[in-house]
């Protein structure tokens, strides 16, 4: 039977304690019913002999130690999981808020799951194709891949992320499931507005369950909004055998909730003031993607992160970096000169790229194209920091062709619209497009075969 708990001993910001507690577990769901109000759902996240802490995902304004009851449920936080999910928008912590009602189903998920068992893994391989050149191209995204983007405040982040889930599908010659979770933590009124007409307008919506936690949502709430989204990606890969890729903009907003809870519960911190645990929690998040020998379906992982003050050694991004297989960085300068999307190639990586391209997944030159665009824009950052002392006039009629094709692959090749989305052909079309700007002696990262065959052709 279950017992109610009539008085509160305190309440710490979105913490409530209670002692005098028996059979109680950790994660375990309360539920508060409050005099004359709404009732409010929590989350045990201490035990102390027969004392209790929990947090309170609706905050614990208004509540007093007289006013309210609490009634230990005896399970943890679950979504209920059902097919019907997909097209469906929820908030940080799964309840409905498009006005579809209620998800039915016999199906309950703990939104804590577990990471993959490495034993289990299976290697990831194939791509997906996302329709932006420079990162199908040059970053290519891999089924099964953990791959963040690090971004700065201002960068347009967002529209990349909400291009990304418009244009993303698996490569042209599958015919498996493909499905989005995208998911929104800490974002403004106007940009979870953006997101949603974005996905509406576009018809890409049937595909996509959003989540959607709102910038003056109860801190606590976002603490469980990344689990609900990779729950959500977990029921569809390997109970329906989806191929999900999981779009999470601001993982930063995430860090910073974890963060204020740590501080609420007094725990010693750690760089920055982050809890010395945040290395450990994040990768209990990103290593929930992945592919299993066992199951159809796979999760990749597509997390955004904004650096504070550009600062790619911050610890978010740091510890990121540890576990992720890559990164996307954006420049602010390509920003400031009106470049979307200002993806740098350079400090650009995907660790998983050379096992999911070339013969049999995209084409056989692939490889040798992306390494010969490297090659050639790492030289023209050398040739331009050259011309700044010498003039560009002054240069070898080599460098100065170097310099045109910096100015081509940025303009024609890494720019394209909000609203374009090229095929992994066209991406290449366009690279050879620039590259055909430089002498045939300096592509020497190709074959002379591949060469003398573009000339001809």
């Amino acid at each position: 039977m279950a017992k109610e708990y009539l008085k509160i001993d305190s309440l710490e910001g979105p913490l409530m304690v209670l002692s005098g507690v028996e059979n109680a577990s950790y994660g375990e769901i309360i539920k508060i019913r409050v005099k004359d109000g709404k009732d409010r759902l929590g989350k045990i996240i201490r035990l102390e002999d027969k004392t209790v802490v929990a947090q309170v995902f609706e905050g614990t304004s208004g509540l007093s130690a007289t006013n309210a009851s609490v009634r230990f449920t005896g399970r943890p936080f679950e979504l209920i999981m059902s097919p019907d999910i997909l097209g469906r928008s929820f908030d940080g912590i799964g309840r409905p808020i498009d006005g579809g009602g209620p998800i039915y189903g016999n199906l309950r998920y703990n939104i804590n799951g577990r990471p993959i068992n490495p034993v289990a893994r299976k290697y990831p391989r194939d791509y997906i194709e996302t329709g932006v050149s420079s990162i199908d191209t040059l970053i290519t995204l891999i089924r099964g891949q953990k791959l963040p983007i690090f971004s700065g405040n201002g960068l347009p982040h967002n529209e990349l992320a909400a291009q990304i889930v418009r244009q993303a599908k698996l490569s042209g010659t599958s015919n498996d499931k493909f499905a989005v979770v995208f998911t929104a933590i800490g974002v403004k009124h106007d940009d979870a507005d953006f997101f949603r007409r974005s996905f509406e307008d576009s018809g890409a919506i049937d595909k996509v369950v959003m989540f959607i936690n709102l910038a003056d949502d109860p801190i606590v709430e976002r603490v469980s909004t990344p689990r609900c989204a990779l729950t959500t990606a977990e029921y569809l890969a390997f109970e329906l055998g989806y191929h999900v890729l999981v779009v999470m903009t601001d993982l930063t907003s995430y860090c910073e909730a974890l963060r204020e809870v740590s501080s609420a519960r007094e725990e010693v911190p750690s760089r920055k003031g982050y809890p010395g645990y945040l290395y450990s929690d994040l990768a209990s998040l990103y290593e929930r993607a992945g592919m299993l020998h066992s199951r159809e379906g796979s999760i990749t992982f597509l997390p955004i992160l904004t650096m504070p003050n550009d600062d790619i050694s911050h610890p978010i991004p740091d510890l990121t970096g540890y576990i992720t297989e890559g990164q996307i960085v954006l420049s602010r300068e390509l920003h400031q000169d009106n470049i979307y999307p200002p993806i740098n190639v350079l400090p650009s990586l995907s660790r998983l790229m050379k096992d999911g391209i070339g013969e049999g997944y995209t084409t056989k030159e692939h490889p040798d194209v992306a390494n010969q665009l490297f090659s050639c824009y790492s030289k023209v950052q050398d040739i331009r920091s050259l011309a700044q002392i010498i003039g560009e006039s002054d240069l070898t009629e080599t460098d100065q062709r170097y310099m045109a094709f910096g100015r081509a692959f940025e303009s024609r090749f890494v720019r394209q619209h909000l609203d374009e989305s090229r095929d992994i052909n066209k991406s290449l079309d366009i690279a050879w497009e620039v590259l055909s700007i430089l002498p045939k002696t300096e592509l020497d990262r190709l074959s002379t075969e591949i060469v003398e065959a573009f000339y001809k052709g």
